[in-house]
Formats: C-alpha cells, structure tokens, sequence
C-alpha cells in the first residue's frame, strides 16, 4: 500500500514520465477520493495535487486528460556495504635464518668521527 513519504515512478501512455515522491494524503470532499500531494523530482523541484482514488495510489490505471497514466511504487534496494577499497595485502614470507646458523651483521649507516 503506497502511503505517505513513498517513491513513485510515474507512467504516461505506457512510458517512464518522471518520479515523485508523496508528501500528503487527505480525504477528498467526495467520498472514496484523496488529495494527493506529490514532490516532482525534476530541476527546478515541483509540487502538484492531484485528486485521486486509492486504487489510482496504489497501482490501478487512470487517465488525465484522455492520458493513460499509472503510478508505481518504488522501493529502494538494500544498502550494500562499501567494498573494502584497500589493496589485499599478503602476508610477507618469514625469514628464514642465514645457513650455517650465523647471525647478521648491524651495518651503522653514519660515519664514526
């Protein structure tokens, strides 16, 4: 059931037209028959209401003006966490001892004065 603060895709004459999200449904003065308030998400930004049935709200097919028009509720996919962008490092293989069981030497890397 599309309500308040949903998304909707709307469709005219069979093709995308544009979304919009609904901002308020009150009853009508003619029973069964809502004032729709719709946010149109387009540049620049625009407010529309429109009288419609629940039905129409919620999926059913009407026609504006001799336009068949419809709207679909849309609902947003899960939020998928970032993938971790960092390069996956290995771990650097363990050093094996000098043969012969030596030790390594300290270098210094200053001149003694």
């Amino acid at each position: 059931m599309t309500q308040e603060g949903d998304l909707v895709l709307v469709h005219v004459e069979g093709k995308p037209a544009f979304f919009a999200r609904i901002e308020t449904m009150c009853p009508d003065v003619k029973p069964g028959w809502y004032q729709v308030g719709f946010l149109i998400l387009q540049v620049p930004l625009v407010q529309v209401t429109w009288i419609l049935r629940r039905e129409y709200v919620d999926g059913a097919s009407f026609t504006m003006g001799g336009r068949k028009v419809i709207l679909e509720r849309v609902v947003a996919p899960a939020a998928q966490p970032p993938p971790d962008l960092a390069p996956k490092r290995e771990k650097p293989p363990e050093r094996q001892p000098p043969a012969g069981g030596e030790k390594g030497k300290v270098i210094s890397l200053f001149a003694r004065r």
